[in-house]
């Protein structure tokens, strides 16, 4: 009798994980439709649209991770609720409404205040997004075994940007057929539609409970991962990444749209082979996590994400068409494998009892990097105007991918293989305190 009891427990709590994990996939299928018609390609067609400059554009980029920086006062702050869940809930709730209610700017603000109101809004809603960051990862931490994270992640990003791909495609055909302010009164009509449906999905998360730090006092709880030095030397590297990175990568979609003049079917078909490519390499990246680090698989996706800046020269001799497939193709293969090695990297090579202010303190530093590389590349792009077209196409960008891969030999090298290749020996027993 109390072997049945014993098994008919087991069985109860693998299936309850299971299901939550489930969840998890369902509710990130459910948010990059409304993630993906609100940003990417389609939120610097809306910018454009506004009639902001590529220094605007550059400043309202950096946003998202300049606000970053907050999360470090957050995680504090997160230690002292009672209903984790339930924050997370309405922090959500703040992010997708605000954001999918700029779309009501045209109709509400006089035009020459349509940028600020966007900034404003837009502030507002990120700062929301880096608390329901902290929580969120932190659920993931724990409800996602160590033992199937890689592949579990790997297959939970594979499926969420299959959805993402189909929504580039509709998206940017709506925007084809429809130009103008048209077109994205439909596109932020659909994005508010599964806004509320992404909100109802957390109802369904289970209510865990805030990892509680052994600290007690703000100043403490920061001086864990500063003293952490196999954590602090990645990050300060991948800040240093992250600023170049951001120099190029989200102007892209400019570069296609304003400097060479390609169409929104075409940056939508562009984006989503992107897309699909980037999603095909994420199972793949989840499978070597298994055996590899994860610092030695973000070293190996660096060269890739410098030769997507150096393959915009391609333009110079073959079609552009071809040219700009095969940049983002690199894209989507190593911004996809960075994003899943970096969020494995902090919730699975740091303390369990401090994990929020590790997350935080990632989350900060690299996003006060990644806050400069949109406005400096902003400026850059304003300083060359009177340059030639072949260095405002290709040029600058090649130039920055060259600066990239001498960045991955050297340094990204010394610092990310100093344990070796093969999954950490701070095992997640070592880790959990």
């Amino acid at each position: 009798m109390i072997i049945l009891t014993t098994k008919s427990r087991h069985k109860r709590k693998f299936s309850d994980s299971r299901k939550y994990l489930w969840i998890g996939t369902l509710e990130g299928a459910n948010a990059v439709v409304t993630l993906t018609l609100l940003g990417g390609p389609f939120l610097t067609g809306y910018l454009l649209y506004l009639g902001a400059s590529s220094s605007q554009i550059g400043f309202i980029l950096a946003i998202t991770t300049f606000v970053n920086v907050l999360q470090i006062a957050i995680a504090y702050l997160l230690q002292r609720i009672h209903s984790p869940k339930w924050t997370l809930i309405g922090l959500v709730a703040v992010h997708r409404l605000t954001w999918a209610a700029t779309g009501l700017i045209p109709f509400l603000f006089d035009k020459s205040l349509w940028i600020t109101v966007y900034i404003i809004m837009y502030t507002v809603a990120f700062v929301a997004n880096a608390g329901a960051g902290i929580i969120w990862t932190n659920f993931m931490g724990d409800m996602v075994p160590a033992s199937v994270r890689g592949r579990y992640f790997g297959i939970r990003n594979t499926i969420v940007n299959a959805v993402g791909s189909l929504t580039l495609f509709i998206g940017g055909q709506i925007l084809s057929a429809y130009p103008g302010g048209k077109g994205f009164e439909i596109l932020f009509m659909i994005s508010l539609v599964f806004a509320l449906c992404n909100i109802g999905m957390f109802f369904f998360y289970p209510n865990l409970p805030m990892t509680r730090s052994t600290e007690t006092n703000l100043i403490s709880m920061v001086k864990k991962p500063l003293r952490d030095r196999a954590f602090m030397m990645p990050v300060l590297f991948l800040s240093v990444w992250l600023l170049f990175q951001n120099m190029i990568l989200p102007f892209f979609s400019y570069m296609m749209l304003e400097l060479v003049g390609v169409g929104y079917d075409q940056v939508s078909i562009i984006t989503v082979v992107q897309t699909v490519i980037g999603m095909c390499s994420l199972y793949v990246w989840g499978n070597l996590n298994a055996k590899y680090s994860n610092k030695f698989l973000l070293l190996c996706t660096l060269p890739i994400i410098a030769m997507s800046c150096v393959s915009w020269s391609l333009l110079a001799w073959i079609p552009t068409f071809a040219a700009l497939l095969i940049a983002h193709s690199l894209v989507g293969i190593g911004v996809g494998g960075f994003n899943q090695m970096a969020f494995n990297f902090i919730i699975g090579d740091t303390p369990k009892t401090e994990r929020p202010m590790f997350i935080a303190m990632y989350a900060a530093i690299t996003g006060l990097a990644a806050f400069v590389g949109p406005i400096v590349g902003g400026l850059m792009f304003n300083k060359i105007k009177g340059l030639p077209m072949w260095f405002q196409t290709w040029g600058l960008a090649m130039l920055l991918g060259v600066c990239m891969l001498l960045l991955a030999g050297t340094l990204g090298r010394r610092v990310l293989l100093r344990e070796g290749r093969h999954v950490s020996h701070r095992s997640e027993k070592q880790i959990s305190g």
